[in-house]
């Protein structure tokens, strides 16, 4: 007697792989940090075979180049590794990843009219919508022009929205 494996569309769905894509304007400071903090709460909850994390920018102007040196030195003083190089988001991403975050709401308009003129149907939102301190400031403030005091402040807002968007992410795809 052959053994007869079912499988029903729940099931494939909870093996399914999340994928989460971080916006910002240039992808050397803001979105890569975000990928890294992010990554690092999912694999902390056990959940990096699940979720796959990324990050590319509205422009293509840093494009090949590696992660702003102050963005990481940061992130590497709080245990955490940016790694990669800056690349620009793609019309591919958009039917790619399940949960685009953009870091404004300028970004956030770029990806929306990106969206429109490929017809996607990827979720898009701002990252802060996911932070309990946001305090109606859904913006998350780009620290290039700014002294080291900004990138400690993105950080330390990037990691409380993180922890809500992991949140959000174990409801939505029952993880």
């Amino acid at each position: 007697m052959r053994g007869v494996s079912v499988s029903s569309d729940q099931e494939r769905a909870s093996l399914r792989r999340v994928r989460v894509l971080f916006v910002c304007l240039g992808n050397i400071c803001r979105s890569p940090v975000a990928e890294g903090v992010f990554r690092d709460l999912v694999e902390r909850a056990g959940l990096g075979g699940r979720v796959e994390v990324e990050s590319a920018g509205t422009a293509s102007y840093h494009a090949g180049e590696g992660r702003d040196p102050r963005a990481v030195a940061v992130a590497r003083r709080r245990g955490i590794e940016l790694v990669g190089t800056a690349r620009a988001v793609t019309a591919r991403d958009l039917t790619r990843f399940d949960l685009i975050l953009a870091m404004d709401a300028e970004n956030l308009a770029d990806l929306r009219r990106l969206a429109a003129g490929n017809g996607a149907a990827v979720e898009l939102r701002l990252l802060r919508e996911f932070d309990p301190g946001a305090s109606g400031e859904l913006d998350v403030p780009d620290p290039y022009y700014g002294g080291a005091r900004g990138f400690e402040d993105v950080h330390d807002i990037v990691e409380r929205s993180c922890h809500g968007l992991l949140e959000h992410v174990r409801r939505t795809w029952g993880l």
